[in-house]
C-alpha cells in the first residue's frame, strides 16, 4: 500500500501522516507500516538539532496510524475514523536516527463496539525501539 493508498482511509496529511507504505495488512488482524527517516524531518530542526532524535510521541502516532489502517482497511469501517484514545505500557528501547528505517507494526487484540484495542511494536534493524497498547474510538467523518 502506497502513501497515497493510505490516504484513501485515514485522513492524516502531511506534516502528520507518518507513515510511508503498508507492508503487510491483515484488515482486523495486523498491519505493518514502514517510516523512513529523513534527516530533512521537520522535528529535527527542534529536537535536538545538534544530535537528532525522532521524538517518541511522533513513534506513538505512527504506530496509531498504523493501528487505524488495520482497523479502517476493513469493509465494515470504509468512511469511519479511529480516533486515538489511549496509551498504555508504553516503552521506549533506543533512539531513532536520520536515516534509519522504522518498521511499525500493529496487532489488534479486540474490538469491542465502538472500541479497538491493539498491540504496537517499532523496529529498526530488527531491534526493538517501542512497545505499547494502544487504544480507538470509531467514529463518523
Amino acid at each position: 500500500m502506497t502513501k497515497e493508498d493510505i490516504k484513501k482511509i485515514i485522513p492524516h496529511r502531511e506534516p502528520f501522516l507518518f507513515i510511508d507504505e503498508i507492508i503487510e495488512l491483515t484488515p482486523l488482524h495486523k498491519a505493518t507500516g514502514v517510516k523512513y527517516i529523513s534527516e530533512d524531518e521537520y522535528y529535527f530542526k527542534g529536537h535536538f538539532p545538534e544530535a537528532p532524535v525522532m521524538p517518541g510521541v511522533i513513534i506513538i502516532e505512527s504506530l496509531a496510524q498504523v493501528g487505524a489502517i488495520t482497523l479502517l482497511s476493513h469493509p465494515d469501517y470504509t468512511g469511519k475514523l479511529a480516533y486515538f484514545t489511549g496509551i498504555k505500557n508504553a516503552k521506549f528501547r533506543r533512539s531513532v536516527l536520520p536515516g534509519d528505517k522504522l518498521i511499525l507494526t500493529c496487532e489488534l487484540t479486540k474490538i469491542r463496539g465502538n472500541f479497538g484495542f491493539g498491540k504496537a511494536q517499532a523496529f529498526v534493524d530488527d531491534q526493538l525501539v517501542c512497545e505499547t497498547e494502544i487504544s480507538f474510538a470509531i467514529g463518523n467523518l
